[in-house]
């Protein structure tokens, strides 16, 4: 059992040392950053899916967001399309599952938002359903996946891709990942100069 535990913090390790020597993560991730923050100050949100582990990720990071990462600020728009179980149930029930996050965009997203899918796979049906209908709004459309990426890679404007086929490797990453994309975005925000790391 001891040598499981071993196995298991070294292949997060492993994952782990991929992204930081992933500099096309990087650069990705800093340049989305600013974007959203451009989005944020021109009164536009951020929304966020995913399914299981992704779904608690998308609420986890809104929570950021809205609330604080680091420091005591206003409060940032951002909205995590996981959370009302009328509005997922009805649509499920109406429409199939597919369309859960895909009916909410339609309902509450304009040209100039964001929309951050997350899918350890890439290939969810519902979040490719919410990904074609940000083309067709003209919502700015970032994926957070893994592997090679899955059929997002068609329907994104912009892509990070953690390099590994293990779901809870993946998800272990996509959550450093997003608290980085929150902690950049504030930084956008609010100048860096407010953080005591800078």
């Amino acid at each position: 059992m001891k040598e499981f535990v071993r196995r298991q913090i070294q292949n997060s390790v492993d994952t782990l040392s991929l992204v930081l020597s992933d500099d096309a993560i990087h650069a990705c991730l800093a340049a989305e950053a600013e974007r959203i923050a451009s989005a944020l100050r021109n009164g536009r949100k951020l929304m966020i899916a995913g399914n299981g582990g992704s779904a608690a990720d998308a609420q986890h990071l809104a929570a950021e967001f809205v609330s604080r990462l680091t420091i005591d600020r206003p409060a940032l728009h951002a909205v995590a399309l996981t959370t009302d179980t009328s509005i997922l149930t009805a649509v499920a029930n109406d429409y199939g599952y597919d369309r859960v996050f895909m009916r909410q965009i339609e309902a509450i997203g304009q040209p100039g938002d964001i929309f951050l899918g997350i899918s350890t796979s890439g290939n969810s049906p519902n979040i490719l359903c919410a990904l074609q209908q940000c083309r067709n709004m003209r919502i700015r459309a970032l994926g957070l996946t893994g592997g090679a990426g899955g059929k997002m890679t068609d329907l994104c404007d912009a892509l990070l891709v953690v390099p590994s086929r293990i779901t809870q490797n993946i998800q272990e990453a996509h959550l450093m990942l997003e608290h980085i994309l929150c902690g950049l975005v504030e930084r956008h925000y609010f100048g860096k100069e407010r953080f005591p790391e800078g």
